[in-house]
Order: C-alpha cells, then structure tokens, then sequence
C-alpha cells in the first residue's frame, strides 16, 4: 500500500541519517572528557639555596603543564617536609599558556630538623599531581 511505502521511506530516510546522529551524540558524550584527560601540573626541576641566615631558603620549581587559559591552568605548587607538612605554597595567579615551561620562586623558613622537602604541584581542574620531587635541603644531607 502507498501509507507502507511512505513508512518504509521514513525509515530509510531516518536510518540514512543513523551516522550522523550517532557522531553527534558521540561527540556530546566525550567532549566533557576532553579537560579530564589533559596532563597534570608537572615538575621539572627544583633548585634549593640558602637565602641568608635563620633557616631561610629560595626555591625555584619549574613546572610544565598544557594551560588552556582560565578554566584550566597550573596555579600552586606547595613545598612540604617530610612528614607532609606544608612549610610554603606559591600560588600562580594567571595561566602561562605562552610560557612553558616557566619558572617561579619562594621564599621560606625551613625549620632545622628537616632534611628533604617535597614538591607538589597543582592544577585548576585536576589538583595536586600524585607525582612529586624531593630534594635535599643545602648543609642538612
């Protein structure tokens, strides 16, 4: 009958257009995994001195890290001691997109009983990396 062949032309019509409807729900389903994927803040190095007397130290860390812009960008790293503590925390307060790897620095007060501090850096959507550097603090090894 003519209404089954106008059924069976819908259908196909419908069916024909299957792939691009499926990509587009595809897309819609993993674009949110797009930041989700991207790379932690990472370390790349960290240069330790003394600044003076009293336990006064300089940190330089250099970080890498994909910055997006403002939604999505290295923004602190945080020296600790052994057991963890938080001796100091530089906070980035702008995205590097054009600057990278890039390089900033601390100042700090190291009490006489550490040793090694630790370098945790973070990220805006992600976080503290769980991959951190330790390094020997000058005239305690």
């Amino acid at each position: 009958t003519t209404s089954g062949k106008q059924n069976m032309n819908r259908i196909k019509n419908v069916l024909s257009r299957a792939p691009y409807i499926l990509s587009i729900l595809l897309l819609a389903l993993i674009a949110p995994w797009n930041t989700a994927f991207a790379n932690d803040a990472t370390i790349v190095a960290v240069k330790i001195q003394t600044a003076g007397g009293d336990n006064s130290f300089r940190v330089d860390v250099t970080l890498e890290h994909g910055d997006e812009g403002w939604d999505h960008y290295a923004n602190r790293w945080d020296v600790l001691d052994e057991n963890g503590e938080l001796l100091g925390s530089r906070t980035l307060h702008h995205p590097h997109v054009n600057e990278q790897p890039f390089t900033r620095s601390l100042r700090l007060t190291i009490p006489e009983t550490v040793k090694t501090i630790t370098i945790v850096a973070s990220d805006s959507v992600h976080g503290d990396n769980s991959e951190t550097k330790s390094v020997p603090v000058p005239g305690r090894e």
